[in-house]
């Protein structure tokens, strides 16, 4: 029994690669280690998917910004969009475009408080669009926190399990040690490597999407200034 457990732990330098590694580990290792493999695959895929929204929401809100403020008319800009799957600035102006309409709609138009109804509808369309943005966020920054401490569960399950087995082959050798210690750690580094990346994702994406809502709230600011200037005139 002894010398199994030390042919376990004393493995040729050449069985030192990442996959050794992992099939040597104790089971609970083991499973922490494909526990952050997993999170940190389901990490990137975030990241490459938020990249990829939020680069195209920046370039639709640059249109939409080139073509409202050319002077179009709002009935026709409004024509062209209400029908669109809208993002962004266009998702603003075209509920508030229809609320303005419903408003105008019957022998009786309810101007009274068009503008806080306007107001109000602009602002669900931001925190709509905010959410869509800020959608598995979270799971970034979970995995951010979490991964390292996870990794260090696994080290410390590692190198306990090493332990009993050097003490069961009552050996100190560093041939025997290394290997066991060696697989623990690899726990550690699949921590950082899940954790890194998330950080430095969530915080990049996270000013990305504050960055789009500020812009979006001073467009809804805007363009509540120019359809108040128009009821104003109609009263």
């Amino acid at each position: 029994m002894d010398q199994l457990v030390q042919s376990t732990l004393a493995a040729p330098e050449g069985e030192l690669s990442f996959f050794a590694l992992f099939w040597q580990a104790h089971l609970i290792v083991k499973l922490v280690m494909v526990g952050l493999l997993i999170a940190s695959v389901w990490c990137w895929a975030i990241i490459v998917d938020k990249v990829m929204l939020l680069g195209r929401m920046m370039r639709q809100m640059n249109r939409f910004e080139n073509v409202f403020w050319s002077g179009q008319s709002l009935e026709d800009l409004y024509g062209t969009l209400q029908n669109r799957s809208n993002q962004g600035m266009a998702a603003l102006f075209v509920a508030a475009m229809r609320e303005w309409k419903r408003s105008h709609e019957g022998a009786r138009p309810a101007i009274a408080s068009l503008q806080q109804r306007i107001d109000r509808v602009m602002d669900v369309a931001i925190q709509r669009e905010a959410e869509r943005m800020e959608s598995r966020l979270l799971v970034l920054a979970s995995v951010g926190s979490a991964g390292p401490f996870i990794g260090l569960f696994g080290t410390v399950w590692g190198i306990m399990t090493s332990f009993q087995a050097i003490a069961n082959s009552e050996s100190t050798n560093l041939a025997v040690v290394a290997p066991g210690i060696a697989e623990a750690l690899f726990a550690t580094a699949l921590g950082l490597l899940a954790a890194i990346p998330a950080v430095i994702a969530y915080n990049m994406l996270s000013n990305r999407v504050a960055k789009a809502v500020t812009r979006m709230e001073g467009f809804a600011d805007e363009f509540s200034a120019i359809l108040s200037r128009q009821i104003d005139q109609g009263l």
